[in-house]
């Protein structure tokens, strides 16, 4: 009897502008072991039933009568008079309706890490995919890994399973079926807040945080206006000092000129989209600003030898400064090796000084 009048009332439904694809809300009326019937007013009933019903069991042994709920019209009318639904596909269709707004609202959400790969974090949100790629994360939680070693970047990423962490919506990929999701995002606006306060060319004290094989990490205070505005911006801005900023010579291991923890003073360079980098050699004397005055073209000088490399060697002519002579002016790097020791000294002639370049070219005394 259920069945007929539930029937009944689908063909006196009025003609409503709605087609297959449709999402529309119901209210749960009657169900039975595999099937659901929903009363969606004047669109007259709909069922959800076979493969839309097995899809969604989970979810539909928790509805009652009379629970309201989405679904998506996949079959206008059957033969046996119903509009046949998908709640799978309108939850889904709702779910990216909703991750759009959030995005589009610049929203903070909670997600949970539950994997990783070498690329970044992987969890899930309202039941799609999503992806959180390394360059997205906080500085604070940004691997610093010697050498960009993906072994070692997959092995800290990892610490991160099980946590939950502040997110935004970055990107929506629904042709993927997946969200690329930011970390650092939340906290760009307040760090251009705070960066109000700073300017190219200000000196600051702050924190080594992290040494990487292109230079390292420092942490530095914010200004005491922005600490009184956000307790939380106590830990500060994390800049980038690039290996070439951190000494006047030339710096192999970045590790060998500063130490994690170490409290130095460092110049802004540049702050560019909401990035601070910073330079330690700006604040240390130019060696080379008097070297042109010292020496010139011609000049025979003592040196010693620093380091091989497969196109010449170089030469400390003073601390600090170091020249190279090529490999030309010996034939090969076997005869080059042949020719001088690391560490002993020689004579060189110069053939070239260029100060503003930090270059100096030499070649073996007659």
């Amino acid at each position: 009897m259920l069945k007929e009048n539930i029937i009944k009332k689908t063909k006196e439904a009025t003609t409503a502008p709605v087609s297959i694809g449709s999402t529309v809300e119901g209210t749960v009326v009657a169900r039975d072991r595999s099937a659901l019937f929903i009363d969606l007013g004047s669109f007259g009933t709909g069922i959800i039933y076979g493969k839309e019903f097995y899809a969604v069991k989970d979810t539909i042994k928790n509805l009652k009568i009379g629970d309201k709920v989405f679904a998506k019209i996949v079959e206008f009318e059957n033969e046996d008079g119903y509009r046949e639904l998908s709640l799978r596909d309108a939850t889904k269709e709702l779910s990216w309706q909703k991750l759009k707004e959030m995005k589009e609202k610049g929203e903070i959400i909670k997600v949970k890490v539950t994997g990783v790969n070498k690329g970044g974090l992987l969890t899930v949100l309202d039941n799609i995919p999503a992806f959180l790629p390394v360059s997205q994360l906080a500085p604070e939680h940004y691997p610093r890994v010697a050498d960009a070693d993906k072994q070692k970047i997959l092995k800290e990423l990892q610490k991160f399973i099980g946590k939950t962490l502040d997110v935004k919506v970055l990107d929506l990929l629904a042709e993927e079926n997946k969200l690329i999701l930011s970390e650092k995002a939340k906290a760009e606006e307040k760090i251009k807040e705070i960066l109000k306060d700073y300017k190219k060319g200000d000196v600051v004290e702050g924190e080594i945080t992290g040494v990487a094989d292109f230079g390292v990490f420092i942490r530095f205070p914010v200004s005491e206006k922005s600490e009184d505005e956000d307790k939380n911006a106590k830990s500060g801005i994390e800049g980038l000092i690039h290996i070439s900023e951190l000494d006047w010579q030339l710096v192999e291991n970045p590790a060998e000129v500063v130490k994690v923890g170490e409290i130095v003073k460092a110049q802004i360079i540049d702050i560019n989209n909401n990035q601070v980098f910073l330079s330690l050699k700006s604040l240390k004397k130019n060696p080379w600003e008097e070297i042109e005055q010292k020496y010139k073209k011609g000049d025979v000088i003592e040196g010693k030898v620093i380091k091989f490399s497969p196109f010449g060697v170089f030469i400390e002519v003073l601390p600090k400064i170091r020249g190279l002579c090529h490999i030309s002016e010996f034939g090969s790097q076997q005869k080059m090796e042949e020719s001088l020791k690391i560490g002993q000294t020689y004579n060189f002639q110069v053939l070239l000084i260029e100060p503003k370049e930090h270059r100096m070219s030499l070649k073996m005394a007659d």
